[in-house]
């Protein structure tokens, strides 16, 4: 396959190469919006720059108008300028290893540790962690340096993740989150039982069954309107497309179940907002989980640690991709942590 962000030149910018979906907006901003790779790290402001620069061409010539009438299956090359440094400092935070050669890392990241500074996170995260254990061996692209950061998972999500060492780990990386053949599962602890039986998730929009009792869900995610660190479904070509699929593995009583989850696309908090979407909330979730509540007539002291577990029960379980630099494909797996595997032996105790 080849890299997005190659296209041959060694010049001081780097061509990202888009195709617009089948079901891509009409106008350029919003159809570029919905394109382009999440690994790339081009937010909507930066999209809107590099079209007002001059930097997004369609058959080599330059597109500035962001309103432009687009059709599917066209593709588009955006010029990104050189990553510039970010303010981030090393910082000797322990990192839970998996894998490690010249090229990348895998490590399982605890809860409470943020992937990469944000507004009331400066540091203490996995980026400043990997700058410090890695030394200058980190890449960055789409304009700004984060260093060695192809994906995230949530601050209150444990789990797997993979960060690049050199820039061809990140280009071929990058390449694979696009494509979305990097294998990604989750294993959560949710509210209820999911079943492909029950009359009312047959009833939700997006929700379809497939063979092995497996529940797909696919639909459009997008910020919130009124709450800007939500994500909410969408409907009618709006938005990202997200498909997750999932499967019970065990189940508690009718209270809650232990599932499976795989991404097919991989957009922030997908698996969180499509559990609550189907009626099945995270235990823990204070943004998406609502207000249900476990019953300690039928599970005991479970429902008493579940209804007070203090993050999202999710755990990014196992990651498998192909080196970028070898042709090899690595498949990860992590345990569950300390506090999801108390939590589901209470559950399992009843």
């Amino acid at each position: 396959m080849q890299d997005p962000f190659d296209d041959g030149n060694e010049d001081e910018t780097t061509a990202l190469s888009v195709t617009l979906a089948g079901d891509a907006p009409e106008r350029l901003d919003k159809a570029l919006a919905a394109a382009v790779p999440e690994a790339a790290a081009l937010s909507r402001s930066r999209l809107a720059r590099l079209i007002a620069e001059g930097a997004v061409f369609r058959d080599g010539q330059a597109v500035t108008n962001p309103k432009e009438k687009v059709l599917p299956g066209e593709v588009f090359t955006l010029r990104l300028a050189p990553s510039a440094e970010a303010d981030l400092r090393p910082e000797a935070i322990p990192l839970a290893v998996v894998h490690e050669d010249a090229d990348l890392i895998v490590v399982n990241k605890p809860a409470g540790m943020v992937v990469h500074p944000a507004p009331g996170s400066p540091s203490g995260t996995l980026a400043n962690a990997l700058m410090h254990h890695c030394g200058d061996s980190l890449s960055g692209i789409g304009g700004e340096r984060r260093p060695g950061i192809v994906h995230r998972i949530d601050k209150d999500t444990t789990g797997l993740l993979v960060a690049a060492k050199s820039d061809r780990a990140h280009h071929g990386l990058a390449a694979q989150f696009a494509a979305h053949t990097v294998t990604r599962r989750y294993l959560a602890l949710v509210h209820g039982v999911p079943q492909p039986a029950d009359p009312r998730l047959r009833g939700v929009r997006g929700v379809t069954f497939e063979p092995g009792g497996v529940i797909r869900i696919a639909t459009g995610l997008a910020r919130h309107r009124t709450d800007r660190q939500r994500q909410a479904v969408v409907w009618d070509g709006q938005g990202r497309p997200a498909v997750t699929r999932l499967r019970v593995l065990e189940a508690f009583a009718d209270q809650a179940a232990l599932v499976e989850c795989w991404l097919e696309t991989g957009r922030t908090h997908q698996i969180r907002v499509h559990m609550a979407h189907a009626g099945h909330g995270l235990l823990g979730d204070q943004t998406y989980g609502g207000k249900r509540r476990l019953s300690e007539r039928a599970l005991g002291q479970g429902a008493a640690l579940g209804n007070a577990f203090p993050r999202q029960a999710l755990h990014a379980a196992t990651l498998g991709f192909v080196h970028p630099a070898t042709g090899e494909r690595l498949e990860f797996a992590a345990p569950l942590p300390e506090d999801m595997e108390s939590l589901l032996a209470a559950l399992r105790a009843g």
